[in-house]
C-alpha cells in the first residue's frame, strides 16, 4: 500500500518552470483568443442574460413516454427508476428519498 499524499503541500518540481514570467506565459496564448467574445445568438448553448425575453426562441425538446421500469414519485414528482421505489400509497408510488424525510 502506498504512502498518503498531502495535496496541500507545495509541489516540488525538478525544473524551474515555476519561475517562468507572466510575459512568457502570455506569449504562449494565441492573440486571437484574447478579448474575443463569441456572439453566436443562434447557438442554444450560448450564455443568456437574466431577464432576457426568450418568448420568440424555439426549442427542440424530445419528450419520451413513461418507460416500463420508471415511476413518478407522488411526493417530489420526479421520474425515477423502479429500483428507487420505497413504497406505494393510496395516491401512488413514493421514492426512497422522499420516504426518508
Amino acid at each position: 500500500m502506498g504512502m498518503a499524499t498531502d495535496y496541500d503541500a507545495p509541489r516540488k518540481t525538478d525544473d524551474n518552470s515555476d519561475s517562468e514570467s507572466i510575459e512568457a506565459l502570455k506569449e504562449r496564448v494565441p492573440d486571437k483568443m484574447s478579448g474575443v467574445v463569441d456572439d453566436d445568438s443562434d447557438n442554444p448553448g450560448s450564455f443568456e442574460l437574466a431577464g432576457q425575453d426568450l418568448s420568440d426562441v424555439d426549442l427542440d425538446v424530445v419528450v419520451l413516454p413513461p418507460q416500463v421500469d420508471e415511476f413518478t414519485c407522488v411526493e417530489c414528482f420526479l421520474v425515477k427508476h423502479r429500483s428507487q421505489l420505497d413504497h406505494e400509497t393510496k395516491l401512488g408510488p413514493v421514492c426512497m428519498e422522499c420516504a426518508a424525510l
